[in-house]
């Protein structure tokens, strides 16, 4: 049985968790409402102030969304409550950011600003402090989708194993290569 699928979900005070037709849930809370459609053959159950999910079968594809149902409902959950946080860091001479509401532009060493649209369900801050590296900080109740904005951010420039100059992630360990060695 998957070890992530038994463990319950214990629902915070003050967050409302809605189950709709075809596993369509809804919850709601400080940080926003998230609705999500799940398989229609898990089973899951609201009881007080915990929520379960169960499998019809043994089958792989069943054993497989188990882990996967509750792994989401948990994101859902604590979402809505705390937030998810992401930070990226800007690593390179000349490289900037800066934000006007939902426009992130960046300096990346290409002949021109990169302007990137930000979903308005993820809130943008930029930091850019003298002597140190620019910090986007990306902040959401949907945890799936602050990655994929953080992720296609990174992609814009992702940091390259010589110098480490690029986007990366704070607190991201990266391989880093050596270079030629001149000959003597």
């Amino acid at each position: 049985m998957s070890r992530v699928g038994k463990s319950p979900i214990t629902v915070p005070q003050g967050i409302e968790v809605v189950l709709g037709e075809n596993n369509a849930i809804t919850v709601k809370g400080p940080k926003g409402e998230l609705v999500k459609t799940f398989h229609a053959d898990m089973i899951i159950k609201m009881e007080e102030n915990i929520l379960t999910v169960e499998r019809p079968s043994d089958s792989k594809e069943h054993k497989s969304f188990h882990g996967l149902t509750r792994a989401l409902l948990n994101n859902m959950v604590i979402g809505v409550s705390e937030g998810f946080k992401k930070e990226l860091e800007l690593v390179g001479v000349g490289y900037r950011a800066s934000n006007s509401g939902q426009k992130l532009e960046m300096a990346l060493g290409f002949s021109h600003n990169v302007v990137f649209e930000i979903p308005s369900e993820v809130k943008i801050e930029t930091q850019s402090e003298k002597g140190k590296n620019p910090i986007i900080t990306l902040t959401s109740a949907d945890n799936q989708l602050l990655g994929a904005v953080a992720a296609k951010i990174r992609s814009l420039r992702k940091p390259e194993p010589y110098k480490g100059k690029g986007i990366k992630f704070v607190g991201e360990q990266l391989r880093r290569k050596a270079g030629k060695t001149a000959a003597s």
